[in-house]
């Protein structure tokens, strides 16, 4: 009886071994940028990057698809009367991997174009998606242009991937794949749990890549990033003017202007190196500019008036500077309290903000997590985005399928060879 009692602890200790998340170790590592804020901003070094295929060895073509053929938008919104995204064929029948652009994010930047150099790069064929928080899927894509409600930006992203799917009818697909970095990631894992009952693509493996796990919690992290107080910014000089003094002295110091991939990490290394207040303040403002794009394309397809006055005339002439600089001073929060909660409210009874944090975010989708090993999450310890108690909630629910890097900041080691080693590694199983 006691050497039964022995097997079956012991037993158990192995399983619970297996379970633990897998915390990659920073001695062992080797990414060279410690500081959150430098390694969101520079990502990795050049000479660290996983190697990729040159552009003129990809395959590649930019389509559209009408998907809102109803919806009435201003003349100079053209541009983004209908949906383009990115596919990268094989030669060959290949699974094909879906990735999902973050906050605002464009099919075409430069995040989603590294995935889909490395994955092309491994045999795959790729598909590059924007953001429905991005104002051309809003425009172009999503039913009520109203960005925020997880479950429903996941179903305008299945549709638009049954439509991308249809559009290609010979493309000799073997399996899919899905994966999404940031919000992206956020909205792949909803779109995962979609396609359990839609069965459209029966996804073989799918990979979040930094994800917030408390939406509220990540967007209020990095709304304060532009709060913070930066010195040298007065009432006579602005945060815009200091980063711009200090990169005309850095190019001045460098004898030229090279504007590629590295310049970030080499201005990092000079002498007119950000402090953390001024990158942070950088984080920040590029997220507020999301924000007030959010604000602004959403207030305007539906005619909130809350920017942009019902009935106002906008054409290609129209000088939208004074709504833009309204829609500046809406930070995501603002967003969420005039915007998106009276919509929740309107169309599906909802209640608190407590309550919409809980279905907007992974714990939404908890069991689901728990209980489907096709899914995983890579993440970082050091993610800005992170809150308070959220690596404790995705050790719990993934157990093994989590690895977490020491290092990285927000998605600043996505290019770094050894994650783009691992991401490979997840995805052929």
């Amino acid at each position: 009886m006691l050497r039964l009692r022995l097997a079956a602890l012991l037993g158990s200790l192995i399983l619970c071994a297996q379970a633990l998340a897998a915390d990659v170790d920073a001695k062992t590592y080797g990414f060279p940028i410690t500081n959150p804020f430098e390694a969101t901003i520079a990502t990795t070094p050049p000479d660290l990057r996983s190697t990729l295929p040159a552009d003129n060895d990809v395959d590649q073509t930019d389509y559209d698809l009408k998907l809102r053929p109803e919806r009435e938008l201003p003349d100079n919104f053209w541009p983004v009367k209908k949906l383009r995204y990115r596919l990268a064929r094989q030669d060959h029948p290949a699974p094909l991997i879906f990735v999902i652009a973050g906050t605002g994010g464009r099919y075409d930047s430069s995040h989603a174009e590294y995935l889909k150099k490395l994955f092309y790069g491994a045999g795959y064929h790729v598909v590059q998606l924007s953001s429905p928080s991005s104002y051309d899927f809003m425009a172009a894509a999503s039913r009520h242009a109203t960005p925020g409600l997880s479950t429903e930006d996941a179903d305008d992203l299945y549709r638009v991937m049954q439509a991308v799917r249809a559009q290609h009818p010979k493309l000799p697909i073997t399996d899919f794949y899905l994966t999404g970095y940031s919000l992206g990631a956020l909205d792949a894992a909803f779109v995962s749990h979609l396609d359990e009952t839609r069965r459209s693509f029966n996804f073989k493996r799918v990979l979040l890549l930094n994800p917030p796990v408390n939406l509220y919690t990540s967007i209020t992290n990095l709304d304060r990033l532009v709060q913070t107080n930066v010195r040298g910014v007065t009432d006579n000089t602005t945060f815009y003017q200091l980063v711009l003094g200090k990169l005309t002295r850095y190019f001045q110091q460098k004898g030229y202007i090279d504007l590629n991939d590295a310049l970030l990490f080499d201005f990092q290394e000079s002498r007119q190196r950000l402090s953390n207040e001024q990158m942070a303040m950088l984080i920040g403002t590029a997220f507020r500019f999301s924000s007030s794009d959010i604000a602004f394309t959403s207030d305007l397809i539906n005619r909130r008036g809350l920017i942009t006055p019902v009935g106002f005339p906008i054409n290609e002439r129209t000088n939208l500077t004074p709504f833009y600089e309204r829609a500046l001073q809406c930070d995501f929060d603002c967003y969420i309290t005039e915007q998106l909660i009276p919509f929740w409210r309107a169309r599906y009874d909802g209640g608190s903000l407590n309550q919409l944090i809980q279905q907007v975010s992974l714990y939404a989708l908890t069991d689901y997590l728990k209980q489907n090993n096709k899914i995983a999450v890579m993440h970082n310890a050091d993610d800005l985005i992170l809150g308070p108690g959220d690596l404790g909630y995705l050790r719990r629910t993934l157990g093994d399928r989590l690895t977490v890097f020491p290092h990285g900041g927000h998605c600043g080691n996505l290019n770094y060879r050894v994650n783009g080693d691992a991401m490979l590694e997840f995805f052929r199983g």
